[in-house]
């Protein structure tokens, strides 16, 4: 395992001990490896950083990488008879796509050895699994759309049940946009197919995430999990933008939201290919309620939605 100390590598590490593996994570350190995982010390921005484990043989490398160089060495540096590399659905051209397949156009891939902002984070993904596809060993590569549950230190996917079950006041400050499709997949499912397609050398691409649903069902479902009883206050897109509120990701926005008519496909995928190869995935319910436990007891800031400060300014300013 090419890290395996954060969140989804964290998750394939536990997901292949389960199942009785020994895993070994390659990492810099700066998180722990989970007990029972052989832990090496390596950094990976080194050409030679892989060395303390080129010299094996492994039945399978995992690697979750968007750093291009980084992959290449990997394949360069290390023997295996299957990789696993985990891409992004942000490799597809036209975003707007709503569940998009496999097959569709993907955008030019990352000329260099770094992702250097996030802009190009899907020309990065692009330019390792070209990488990954040049390799001796057949490989499975991965497509995830929105990746959530608990650890999620985004908290793109916990949010809205804390929101639900933290108000404050009567409603929660919600998009004014029911309709806009959406999708995300536990990590702990993706985690499992990772694993279970490792085991069965499962070769090819494959886009993984849940079922699609409009922001309205998914909403709701945030609601009756939060449990409060407040009730969802719609704001116009436009409003919300006059009132310094944005969407998807980062400070003082709202997660799920996708308010880029461009964008509107961007975390939706056809998953037909993948849940053939064995993808089960779980109701959204039960991910928000695990979520929501983790959410009620994480320490570090979210890295998106709105603070109870900021959600009160916007009611204010809208009740002014």
């Amino acid at each position: 395992m090419l890290g395996g100390t954060a969140f989804l590598g964290r998750e394939i590490t536990l997901a292949a001990q389960r199942r009785g593996h020994a895993v070994t994570c390659l990492a810099r350190g700066t998180a722990p490896a989970p007990d029972g995982a052989r832990f090496v010390a390596g950094d990976r921005d080194d050409d030679a950083g892989l060395a303390p484990v080129a010299g094996a043989v492994w039945d399978v490398v995992v690697d979750v990488s968007r750093h291009p160089g980084q992959v290449r060495r990997a394949v360069r540096d290390l023997s295996t008879g299957h990789w696993v590399f985990v891409s992004t659905a942000s490799v597809y051209a036209d975003a707007s796509r709503v569940e998009a397949d496999e097959h569709a156009p993907v955008l030019e891939p990352l000329d260099g050895e770094v992702m250097t902002s996030p802009e190009v984070y899907g020309e990065a993904k692009v330019a390792c699994e070209d990488a990954v596809r040049a390799a001796d060993a057949p490989a499975t590569i991965v497509r995830p759309g929105l990746i959530g549950g608990p650890g999620d230190v985004s908290a793109r996917s916990g949010y809205w049940p804390w929101r639900f079950a933290h108000p404050t006041g009567d409603d929660a400050i919600v998009p004014d946009d029911p309709d806009q499709p959406c999708a995300l997949i536990d990590v702990r499912d993706l985690a499992d197919w990772i694993v279970a397609a490792a085991e069965h050398r499962v070769a090819g691409t494959f886009n993984a995430t849940g079922p699609t649903l409009s922001l309205a069902e998914a909403l709701a479902v945030a609601a009756e999990v939060g449990g409060s009883g407040a009730r969802p206050r719609p704001v116009p897109p436009e409003r919300l933008r006059e009132l310094g509120v944005g969407s998807w990701m980062g400070p003082t926005s709202l997660p799920l939201w996708i308010d880029d008519p461009d964008a509107r496909g961007l975390a939706t995928l056809n998953t037909a290919r993948a849940r053939e190869a064995g993808l089960h995935t779980r109701p959204l319910a039960e991910t928000f309620r695990d979520v929501l436990a983790y959410e009620d007891h994480r320490t570090e800031p979210r890295r998106a939605g709105l603070t109870d400060d900021e959600e009160r300014r916007v009611r204010a300013t809208l009740d002014g």
